[in-house]
Protein backbone atom coordinates (compact mmCIF):
# COMPACT_ATOMS: atom_id res chain seq x y z
CA UNK A 1 0.00 0.00 0.00
CA UNK A 2 1.10 3.09 -1.08
CA UNK A 3 -0.24 6.46 -0.60
CA UNK A 4 -0.24 8.57 -3.54
CA UNK A 5 -0.22 12.56 -3.78
CA UNK A 6 -3.69 14.10 -4.24
CA UNK A 7 -4.72 16.36 -6.74
CA UNK A 8 -6.63 19.05 -6.72
CA UNK A 9 -10.28 17.21 -7.76
CA UNK A 10 -10.04 15.76 -3.87
CA UNK A 11 -12.90 17.46 -2.61
CA UNK A 12 -11.72 18.28 0.48
CA UNK A 13 -9.41 20.59 -1.33
CA UNK A 14 -11.86 23.04 -2.76
CA UNK A 15 -11.32 25.67 -1.05
CA UNK A 16 -7.06 25.05 -0.57
CA UNK A 17 -5.75 28.25 -2.66
CA UNK A 18 -3.72 27.16 -5.45
CA UNK A 19 -0.59 28.71 -4.57
CA UNK A 20 -0.90 26.40 -1.46
CA UNK A 21 -2.22 23.08 -3.54
CA UNK A 22 0.62 23.48 -5.60
CA UNK A 23 2.86 22.57 -2.31
CA UNK A 24 1.12 19.32 -1.87
CA UNK A 25 3.89 17.70 -3.97
CA UNK A 26 7.02 18.80 -1.83
CA UNK A 27 4.48 18.50 1.38
CA UNK A 28 4.50 14.68 0.41
CA UNK A 29 8.41 14.54 -0.13
CA UNK A 30 9.20 15.99 3.38
CA UNK A 31 7.10 14.11 4.76
CA UNK A 32 8.17 11.00 3.71
CA UNK A 33 11.82 11.74 4.28
CA UNK A 34 10.91 12.33 7.44
CA UNK A 35 8.72 9.60 8.45
CA UNK A 36 11.86 7.39 6.86
CA UNK A 37 14.42 9.19 9.51
CA UNK A 38 12.65 9.70 12.90
CA UNK A 39 14.18 10.21 15.69
CA UNK A 40 13.15 9.96 19.61
CA UNK A 41 12.60 12.71 22.39
CA UNK A 42 15.49 15.45 22.67
CA UNK A 43 17.46 13.12 19.77
CA UNK A 44 15.89 14.75 16.60
CA UNK A 45 19.53 16.51 15.50
CA UNK A 46 18.87 14.59 11.77
CA UNK A 47 15.32 16.23 11.66
CA UNK A 48 15.98 19.50 13.03
CA UNK A 49 19.50 19.89 10.36
CA UNK A 50 16.83 18.91 7.50
CA UNK A 51 14.40 21.85 9.03
CA UNK A 52 17.14 24.22 9.05
CA UNK A 53 18.80 23.24 5.83
CA UNK A 54 15.03 24.15 4.35
CA UNK A 55 14.84 27.57 6.47
CA UNK A 56 18.51 28.78 5.67
CA UNK A 57 17.94 27.45 1.67
CA UNK A 58 14.72 30.12 1.69
CA UNK A 59 15.94 33.25 3.66
CA UNK A 60 13.90 32.53 6.34
CA UNK A 61 15.51 33.69 10.02
CA UNK A 62 15.64 31.19 13.15
CA UNK A 63 17.45 29.83 16.41
CA UNK A 64 18.42 26.33 16.69
CA UNK A 65 18.99 24.71 19.44
CA UNK A 66 16.63 25.55 21.83
CA UNK A 67 15.55 22.88 24.23
CA UNK A 68 18.55 20.54 22.73
CA UNK A 69 17.38 20.14 18.89
CA UNK A 70 14.35 22.48 18.88
CA UNK A 71 13.56 25.64 16.48
CA UNK A 72 12.05 28.50 15.98
CA UNK A 73 11.23 30.22 12.76
CA UNK A 74 10.66 33.99 12.49
CA UNK A 75 8.28 35.56 9.49
CA UNK A 76 8.11 39.22 10.09
CA UNK A 77 5.24 40.87 8.16
CA UNK A 78 5.86 44.36 6.21
CA UNK A 79 2.76 45.58 8.38
CA UNK A 80 2.55 46.26 12.22
CA UNK A 81 0.04 43.76 13.95
CA UNK A 82 0.45 41.07 16.90
CA UNK A 83 2.71 38.23 17.45
CA UNK A 84 1.18 34.43 16.39
CA UNK A 85 2.69 31.27 17.63
CA UNK A 86 2.76 28.16 15.51
CA UNK A 87 3.66 24.98 16.98
CA UNK A 88 4.68 21.50 15.21
CA UNK A 89 6.05 18.50 17.62
CA UNK A 90 9.03 17.01 15.87
CA UNK A 91 9.77 13.68 17.70
CA UNK A 92 8.80 9.75 16.87
CA UNK A 93 8.04 6.68 19.10
CA UNK A 94 9.74 3.46 19.93
CA UNK A 95 7.41 1.35 17.82
CA UNK A 96 9.10 -1.00 15.27
CA UNK A 97 7.28 0.34 12.20
CA UNK A 98 5.49 -2.69 10.31
CA UNK A 99 3.88 -0.57 6.83
CA UNK A 100 5.14 -1.90 3.84
CA UNK A 101 5.66 1.40 1.83
CA UNK A 102 8.91 3.02 0.40
CA UNK A 103 8.74 5.52 2.63
CA UNK A 104 9.00 3.65 5.69
CA UNK A 105 11.30 3.94 8.60
CA UNK A 106 14.65 3.11 7.91
CA UNK A 107 15.70 3.15 12.22
CA UNK A 108 14.84 -0.03 13.92
CA UNK A 109 12.41 0.12 16.40
CA UNK A 110 11.91 4.49 15.83
CA UNK A 111 8.21 5.01 13.60
CA UNK A 112 6.65 8.29 13.38
CA UNK A 113 3.34 6.39 13.90
CA UNK A 114 1.39 9.47 15.56
CA UNK A 115 1.72 12.19 12.29
CA UNK A 116 4.76 14.36 14.04
CA UNK A 117 6.41 14.31 10.91
CA UNK A 118 3.20 15.76 8.85
CA UNK A 119 2.78 18.52 11.54
CA UNK A 120 6.66 19.04 10.70
CA UNK A 121 5.82 19.04 7.10
CA UNK A 122 2.93 21.33 7.52
CA UNK A 123 5.14 23.67 9.83
CA UNK A 124 7.85 24.03 6.96
CA UNK A 125 5.47 24.70 4.39
CA UNK A 126 3.64 27.36 5.99
CA UNK A 127 6.66 29.30 6.91
CA UNK A 128 7.64 28.74 3.03
CA UNK A 129 4.19 30.10 2.28
CA UNK A 130 4.05 32.92 4.55
CA UNK A 131 7.64 33.81 3.60
CA UNK A 132 6.87 34.21 -0.06
CA UNK A 133 3.52 36.80 1.49
CA UNK A 134 5.44 38.37 4.12
CA UNK A 135 4.95 42.18 2.13
CA UNK A 136 1.10 41.46 2.36
CA UNK A 137 1.20 40.18 6.23
CA UNK A 138 0.58 42.14 9.20
CA UNK A 139 2.51 41.40 12.47
CA UNK A 140 4.49 38.48 13.19
CA UNK A 141 4.95 34.62 13.06
CA UNK A 142 6.98 32.44 15.04
CA UNK A 143 7.00 29.05 14.26
CA UNK A 144 7.71 26.61 17.11
CA UNK A 145 9.46 23.35 16.25
CA UNK A 146 9.50 21.40 19.71
CA UNK A 147 11.27 18.07 20.75
CA UNK A 148 9.80 15.14 22.58
CA UNK A 149 6.18 16.20 22.79
CA UNK A 150 6.01 12.52 23.52
CA UNK A 151 7.80 12.43 26.33
CA UNK A 152 9.25 13.51 28.92
CA UNK A 153 7.97 17.21 27.36
CA UNK A 154 9.67 20.07 24.73
CA UNK A 155 7.72 22.20 25.50
CA UNK A 156 8.09 23.52 29.15
CA UNK A 157 11.85 23.62 28.57
CA UNK A 158 11.35 25.36 25.60
CA UNK A 159 9.20 27.62 26.65
CA UNK A 160 11.63 28.14 29.75
CA UNK A 161 14.17 29.71 27.31
CA UNK A 162 11.61 32.70 26.28
CA UNK A 163 10.47 31.06 22.67
CA UNK A 164 7.24 33.10 23.81
CA UNK A 165 9.50 36.37 24.54
CA UNK A 166 10.91 38.81 21.75
CA UNK A 167 8.55 39.60 20.31
CA UNK A 168 6.32 38.43 22.80
CA UNK A 169 3.76 35.90 22.00
CA UNK A 170 0.17 36.97 21.54
CA UNK A 171 -1.24 33.50 21.21
CA UNK A 172 -0.85 30.11 20.23
CA UNK A 173 -2.15 27.34 17.21
CA UNK A 174 -1.40 24.34 16.65
CA UNK A 175 -2.51 21.04 15.24
CA UNK A 176 -3.09 17.65 15.08
CA UNK A 177 -3.62 14.83 12.71
CA UNK A 178 -6.13 12.89 13.80
CA UNK A 179 -7.25 9.29 12.60
CA UNK A 180 -10.16 9.40 14.89
CA UNK A 181 -11.33 11.54 12.60
CA UNK A 182 -11.93 10.87 8.65
CA UNK A 183 -10.08 13.15 5.96
CA UNK A 184 -12.38 16.13 5.28
CA UNK A 185 -12.94 16.97 8.65
CA UNK A 186 -11.38 19.25 11.28
CA UNK A 187 -12.07 18.97 15.21
CA UNK A 188 -12.02 21.79 17.65
CA UNK A 189 -14.03 23.33 20.42
CA UNK A 190 -13.38 25.66 23.57
CA UNK A 191 -11.97 24.68 26.44
CA UNK A 192 -10.83 21.34 27.90
CA UNK A 193 -9.55 19.28 24.36
CA UNK A 194 -7.08 16.52 25.72
CA UNK A 195 -6.69 15.35 29.01
CA UNK A 196 -4.27 16.47 31.79
CA UNK A 197 -2.24 12.93 32.05
CA UNK A 198 -0.42 11.73 35.48
CA UNK A 199 1.05 8.69 36.20
CA UNK A 200 1.90 6.42 39.54
CA UNK A 201 4.30 3.47 40.54
CA UNK A 202 3.28 1.97 43.95
CA UNK A 203 5.51 -1.00 45.62
CA UNK A 204 3.67 -3.02 48.41
CA UNK A 205 5.31 -4.57 51.23
CA UNK A 206 4.18 -7.27 52.87
CA UNK A 207 5.24 -10.06 54.52
CA UNK A 208 6.11 -13.42 52.54
CA UNK A 209 5.65 -16.61 53.58
CA UNK A 210 5.00 -20.33 52.71
CA UNK A 211 1.50 -20.73 50.39
CA UNK A 212 0.20 -23.11 52.90
CA UNK A 213 0.95 -20.89 56.06
CA UNK A 214 -1.25 -17.83 54.92
CA UNK A 215 -1.03 -17.37 58.47
CA UNK A 216 2.32 -16.18 58.96
CA UNK A 217 2.22 -14.26 56.01
CA UNK A 218 1.30 -10.51 54.91
CA UNK A 219 0.11 -11.24 51.42
CA UNK A 220 1.15 -8.36 49.13
CA UNK A 221 -0.63 -10.08 46.23
CA UNK A 222 -3.82 -9.74 48.32
CA UNK A 223 -3.18 -6.30 49.13
CA UNK A 224 -2.27 -5.34 45.52
CA UNK A 225 -5.59 -6.61 44.84
CA UNK A 226 -7.96 -4.79 46.87
CA UNK A 227 -5.95 -1.61 45.67
CA UNK A 228 -6.74 -2.07 42.13
CA UNK A 229 -10.43 -2.24 42.65
CA UNK A 230 -10.36 0.06 45.54
CA UNK A 231 -8.93 2.53 42.83
CA UNK A 232 -11.75 2.01 40.35
CA UNK A 233 -14.05 4.02 43.59
CA UNK A 234 -11.78 7.31 43.20
CA UNK A 235 -14.00 8.44 39.49
CA UNK A 236 -17.31 6.21 40.62
CA UNK A 237 -17.64 8.03 44.29
CA UNK A 238 -15.21 10.70 44.48
CA UNK A 239 -14.88 12.81 40.83
CA UNK A 240 -18.54 14.93 39.95
CA UNK A 241 -20.13 12.46 36.95
CA UNK A 242 -20.56 15.80 35.06
CA UNK A 243 -16.71 15.71 34.77
CA UNK A 244 -14.41 13.26 32.94
CA UNK A 245 -11.50 11.15 34.50
CA UNK A 246 -9.92 7.95 34.51
CA UNK A 247 -7.39 5.79 36.80
CA UNK A 248 -6.37 2.95 34.86
CA UNK A 249 -3.77 0.57 37.01
CA UNK A 250 -1.96 -0.70 33.56
CA UNK A 251 0.89 -3.03 35.30
CA UNK A 252 0.45 -5.40 38.26
CA UNK A 253 3.67 -7.75 38.91
CA UNK A 254 4.04 -9.84 41.95
CA UNK A 255 5.06 -13.61 43.32
CA UNK A 256 8.15 -15.70 41.63
CA UNK A 257 6.54 -19.19 42.47
CA UNK A 258 3.01 -21.19 42.67
CA UNK A 259 3.40 -22.01 46.06
CA UNK A 260 4.82 -18.84 47.86
CA UNK A 261 3.16 -16.03 49.00
CA UNK A 262 4.88 -12.76 47.74
CA UNK A 263 6.01 -10.29 49.89
CA UNK A 264 6.16 -7.23 47.41
CA UNK A 265 3.54 -6.80 44.48
CA UNK A 266 3.67 -3.51 41.72
CA UNK A 267 1.73 -1.74 40.28
CA UNK A 268 1.67 1.40 38.10
CA UNK A 269 -0.97 3.82 36.02
CA UNK A 270 -2.21 6.56 34.75
CA UNK A 271 -4.93 8.99 35.41
CA UNK A 272 -6.54 11.42 33.07
CA UNK A 273 -9.09 14.14 33.29
CA UNK A 274 -9.97 17.71 31.74
CA UNK A 275 -10.94 20.00 34.86
CA UNK A 276 -8.07 21.43 36.12
CA UNK A 277 -9.71 21.67 39.16
CA UNK A 278 -9.44 18.13 39.84
CA UNK A 279 -5.17 18.99 40.28
CA UNK A 280 -3.71 17.22 42.76
CA UNK A 281 -6.86 15.79 44.28
CA UNK A 282 -7.09 12.58 42.31
CA UNK A 283 -3.35 12.15 43.67
CA UNK A 284 -4.22 12.66 47.30
CA UNK A 285 -7.41 10.40 46.73
CA UNK A 286 -4.97 7.73 45.75
CA UNK A 287 -2.75 7.85 48.12
CA UNK A 288 -5.05 7.64 51.19
CA UNK A 289 -6.70 4.67 49.52
CA UNK A 290 -2.94 2.68 49.48
CA UNK A 291 -2.83 3.90 52.77
CA UNK A 292 -5.79 2.78 53.97
CA UNK A 293 -5.92 -0.63 52.31
CA UNK A 294 -2.42 -1.52 53.66
CA UNK A 295 -2.90 -0.30 56.96
CA UNK A 296 -6.38 -2.97 56.75
CA UNK A 297 -3.53 -5.40 56.47
CA UNK A 298 -0.37 -4.50 58.00
CA UNK A 299 1.53 -3.74 55.06
CA UNK A 300 3.12 -0.62 53.76
CA UNK A 301 3.91 1.11 50.59
CA UNK A 302 6.30 3.00 48.62
CA UNK A 303 4.02 5.82 46.16
CA UNK A 304 5.85 7.57 43.57
CA UNK A 305 3.39 10.25 41.36
CA UNK A 306 4.29 12.61 39.01
CA UNK A 307 2.61 15.26 36.68
CA UNK A 308 3.34 14.82 32.98
CA UNK A 309 1.07 17.44 31.66
CA UNK A 310 -2.09 19.23 32.42
CA UNK A 311 -4.77 19.82 30.55
CA UNK A 312 -4.83 21.10 27.32
CA UNK A 313 -7.30 23.82 27.70
CA UNK A 314 -9.00 25.94 24.55
CA UNK A 315 -9.24 29.85 25.10
CA UNK A 316 -13.05 30.50 23.66
CA UNK A 317 -11.84 33.44 21.39
CA UNK A 318 -8.61 31.80 19.79
CA UNK A 319 -11.34 28.51 19.56
CA UNK A 320 -13.86 30.54 17.63
CA UNK A 321 -11.42 32.09 15.01
CA UNK A 322 -10.13 28.77 14.49
CA UNK A 323 -13.44 27.20 13.94
CA UNK A 324 -14.94 30.49 11.75
CA UNK A 325 -11.74 29.43 9.31
CA UNK A 326 -12.68 25.84 9.29
CA UNK A 327 -16.08 26.58 8.16
CA UNK A 328 -14.42 28.24 5.02
CA UNK A 329 -11.85 25.85 4.93
CA UNK A 330 -13.61 21.87 5.47
CA UNK A 331 -17.02 22.39 3.44
CA UNK A 332 -17.55 18.35 3.76
CA UNK A 333 -20.69 16.65 4.41
CA UNK A 334 -19.32 15.89 7.35
CA UNK A 335 -16.86 19.10 7.85
CA UNK A 336 -16.30 20.90 11.22
CA UNK A 337 -16.82 18.60 14.28
CA UNK A 338 -17.58 20.89 17.42
CA UNK A 339 -17.35 18.66 20.34
CA UNK A 340 -14.11 16.82 19.48
CA UNK A 341 -11.95 15.43 22.74
CA UNK A 342 -10.09 12.73 24.03
CA UNK A 343 -8.50 11.49 27.06
CA UNK A 344 -5.10 11.53 25.37
CA UNK A 345 -2.56 14.17 26.62
CA UNK A 346 -0.51 16.52 24.94
CA UNK A 347 2.28 18.95 26.04
CA UNK A 348 1.27 21.79 24.14
CA UNK A 349 -0.92 22.66 27.31
CA UNK A 350 2.14 24.05 28.79
CA UNK A 351 2.17 26.62 25.64
CA UNK A 352 -1.98 27.14 26.69
CA UNK A 353 -1.14 27.92 30.18
CA UNK A 354 0.95 31.00 29.18
CA UNK A 355 -1.33 32.62 26.40
CA UNK A 356 -4.63 32.15 25.18
CA UNK A 357 -4.73 29.39 22.03
CA UNK A 358 -6.02 27.15 20.03
CA UNK A 359 -5.36 23.13 19.23
CA UNK A 360 -7.42 21.30 16.73
CA UNK A 361 -7.68 18.06 14.91
CA UNK A 362 -7.32 17.36 11.42
CA UNK A 363 -9.05 14.66 9.98
CA UNK A 364 -6.67 12.12 8.81
CA UNK A 365 -8.05 8.66 7.93
CA UNK A 366 -9.36 7.21 4.84
CA UNK A 367 -10.28 3.33 5.23
CA UNK A 368 -10.56 2.78 1.88
CA UNK A 369 -7.09 3.85 1.05
CA UNK A 370 -6.45 1.46 4.82
CA UNK A 371 -4.79 4.82 5.98
CA UNK A 372 -7.40 4.43 9.33
CA UNK A 373 -5.35 2.75 11.97
CA UNK A 374 -4.90 4.09 15.13
CA UNK A 375 -2.31 6.31 16.99
CA UNK A 376 0.68 4.47 18.28
CA UNK A 377 0.08 1.70 16.11
CA UNK A 378 2.94 0.04 14.10
CA UNK A 379 0.71 0.27 10.91
CA UNK A 380 -0.36 3.68 11.83
CA UNK A 381 -0.22 6.11 8.68
CA UNK A 382 -2.27 9.03 7.02
CA UNK A 383 -4.10 10.04 4.08
CA UNK A 384 -1.64 12.88 3.13
CA UNK A 385 -3.66 14.86 1.17
CA UNK A 386 -4.76 16.70 4.34
CA UNK A 387 -1.03 17.98 4.29
CA UNK A 388 -1.87 20.83 2.54
CA UNK A 389 -5.16 21.23 4.37
CA UNK A 390 -3.34 22.34 7.19
CA UNK A 391 -0.85 24.50 5.63
CA UNK A 392 -4.11 26.79 4.56
CA UNK A 393 -5.93 26.46 8.24
CA UNK A 394 -2.84 27.51 9.75
CA UNK A 395 -2.52 30.77 6.58
CA UNK A 396 -5.90 31.80 7.22
CA UNK A 397 -5.49 31.79 10.98
CA UNK A 398 -2.18 33.87 10.42
CA UNK A 399 -4.31 36.35 8.32
CA UNK A 400 -7.60 36.71 10.84
CA UNK A 401 -5.43 36.87 13.52
CA UNK A 402 -2.24 39.64 12.88
CA UNK A 403 -4.38 41.66 10.54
Amino acid sequence: MVSTVPTPTDTHLANVRLEIRNLQAQLVLWRRKLHQNPELGFKEHQTATFITQKLTEWGIPHETGIAQTGIVAMIPGDKPGKVLGIRADMDALPIQEENDVPYRSQNDGVMHACGHDGHTAIALGTAYYLWQQRDRLAGTVKIIFQPAEEGPGGAKPMIEAGVLQNPAVDAMIGLHLWNNLPVGTLGVRSGPLMAAVECFRCTLLGKGGHGAMPHQTTDAVLVGSQVVNALQTVVARNVDPLDSAVVTVGTFHAGTALNVIADTAHISGTVRYFNPKLEGFIQQRIEAIIAGVCASHGASYDLDYWQLYPATVNDGEMAALVQSVASEVIETPLGVVPECQTMGGEDMSFFLREVPGCYFFLGAANGAKQLDFPHHHPRFDFDESVLCVGVEMFARCVERFCS
